[in-house]
């Protein structure tokens, strides 16, 4: 069971599910060459693709073509069904920071052909996931500062603010359809500038307040 935990807490949480919201930023959609959705587009990852900050994503043979996407992770403490959005960010005990890591040419393969998605994301090591810092200690998670950088380069950079769907909209959302309990955790969408990785990088992504100060990290290296 791949457990996760909260900063300043001895507990091992174990993850339930991990659900994942694509395109959840303009010009991600844009640079995918896709439409801007109305409703929020999920997917799922299995809890066996996460690994710890300091882990290794490793490369499956199906696939020449892996791309890094950075995204700010929700921990859900307290499940439910139907959660009332004025209610919803009650339900998260922790953000984080992740990276939702995909064989882009299985995906493309799978559009081309109408196919799911699920090879393309939930593959073995596609989850690498920081530490939470607790959600009491976040005023806003509608802004926060997201990067990511390869072999010490800037790849990706925003902020939560230009979300198209906010944390609590997400989560009455789902909650409608998919029961959240906790230990859940979500993937909020991933901004502009994902590229492919190889063999030999270094990944390192950040979450940090308005100040500039580190929230949660996550180094990760490619295998």
């Amino acid at each position: 069971m791949h457990t996760v935990s909260i900063q300043g807490s001895p507990e091992k949480i174990p993850v339930g599910k991990i659900v994942c919201v694509g395109r959840n930023y303009a010009e991600h959609a844009k640079e995918m060459k896709s439409d801007i959705p109305e409703s929020p587009v999920i997917f799922l990852k299995p809890s066996t693709a996460i690994i710890a900050n300091g882990g290794r994503v490793l490369i499956p043979s199906i696939s020449k073509d892996v791309h890094h996407e950075v995204e700010m992770t929700v921990l859900i403490g307290e499940g439910g069904k139907n959660i009332p959005r004025d209610r919803a960010l009650k339900h998260v005990a922790g953000y984080g920071i992740g990276l939702d890591m995909t064989l882009r040419d299985v995906q493309a393969e799978a559009k081309k052909k109408s196919l799911p998605w699920t090879l393309s994301k939930g593959f073995d090591t596609s989850a690498p996931l920081s530490e939470f810092v607790p959600a009491s200690s976040i005023e806003d998670p509608h802004n926060l500062n997201v990067a990511l950088s390869v072999n010490g380069s800037v790849r990706q950079q925003s902020n939560t603010r230009h979300f198209i769907f906010k944390v609590d909209h997400l989560i009455a959302f789902i909650s409608q359809v998919i029961s959240l309990e906790r230990g859940d955790v979500l993937y909020t969408g991933t901004p502009e500038g994902v590229a492919q990785v190889v063999s030999g990088d270094k990944l390192e992504a950040r979450l940090t307040n308005p100040e500039g100060n580190v929230l949660a990290v996550l180094s990760v290296s490619v295998g």
